[in-house]
């Protein structure tokens, strides 16, 4: 089983949960994720997360191998080559990009996270929850539904969050990890791409921005930035908020959320990404300050026709 390349929430949470799941069913998966092997800080609570195996000991060609909250090969990283070699492929996921490059897909663009996919898949098997495992489940439901601020936040959400808080989570220490824990290098990294930030008033784009040669300089690993974008979305006169982050030795990674008539899943999939109506993004070979340039291109370009008043 194996999730993608630097996991989110709710890909660790997702197949987590279902690597103890099937643990508990007398089953013996192997479960990973594509280089770099390296599990952000404030995932490092999750159950479980010891029993990764590094991506250089997964299988070359599995008979079964299960994908969690992977969209399209491409984000299978180093491990596409043992997908391709599988007998049998079933994608789990609710991206509605999704490539459906599967042997069985099974793929809910209605479902708020992939978690959510993972319980049903448990309900249909008959298999029980545990406390460590709806902790996971919990994780996944809490970061794609943005700690249930998204639109995709349904009645359906609290339900399942109802279900899951049965085993009597505990949801403080999680928010806090999850999305209020820093280093104080990073909160510093941070102050100073907020400090030049910019806000575009013909896109409504807010942006900022972290290089390769700032993360080295203050010490923070890439994986310890994925909240960054979400110090962008305080910006009242936004419509989107872009983060744009050089990975070291992967490129220009570009992270969207809309936080309104904005859909960045279409703006991402035209500069070669994907995602969601309200998360998205994309990776670019160009600099941050031509990549930038052709965001807010994009956006103006999807932005829907302002309203008229028509007369009677």
């Amino acid at each position: 089983m194996a999730c993608h390349v630097h996991p989110d929430g709710d890909a660790l949470g997702s197949v987590l949960a279902m690597h103890l799941l099937c643990e508990a069913n007398g089953k013996a998966p192997v479960s990973s994720f594509p280089s770099p092997f390296i599990v952000a800080p404030h995932y490092r609570f999750l159950p479980g997360i010891d029993r990764l195996t590094p991506t250089a000991q997964f299988p070359e060609a599995p008979d079964l191998m299960i994908t969690f909250d992977v969209g399209t090969m491409a984000r299978m990283g180093d491990l596409q080559g043992a997908a391709r070699a599988a007998r049998e492929v079933v994608v789990l996921d609710h991206h509605s990009d999704n490539e459906r490059f599967g042997t069985v897909n099974v793929v809910h663009t209605d479902a708020a996270a992939t978690a959510v996919l993972v319980r049903q898949l448990a309900g249909a098997l008959g298999w029980p929850l545990a406390r460590d495992v709806a902790l996971n489940l919990y994780v996944g439901l809490l970061t794609d539904t943005g700690r249930f601020q998204y639109p995709n936040t349904t009645s359906d959400v609290f339900l399942l969050a109802e279900e899951l808080n049965e085993f009597d989570l505990p949801l403080a220490e999680l928010t806090r990890e999850l999305f209020e824990k820093h280093r104080f290098d990073y909160v510093r990294l941070a102050g100073l791409a907020l400090a030049r930030a910019e806000l575009d008033e013909e896109s409504h784009v807010a942006a900022a921005w972290l290089t390769a040669d700032e993360l080295r300089r203050f010490g923070v690993a890439f994986d310890e930035t994925e909240g960054f974008i979400d110090l962008l979305r305080r910006t009242a006169e936004a419509e989107v908020v872009v983060a744009l982050k050089e990975a070291p030795d992967e490129g220009l990674r570009v992270s969207l959320r809309s936080l309104g008539r904005i859909d960045v899943g279409a703006v991402a999939s035209a500069l070669g990404g994907g995602g969601h109506a309200f998360m998205s993004g994309f990776t670019s070979p160009k600099t941050i300050r031509e990549t930038l340039d052709e965001v807010r291109a994009a956006v103006r370009a999807a932005a829907p026709p302002a309203r008229t008043n028509a007369s009677s």
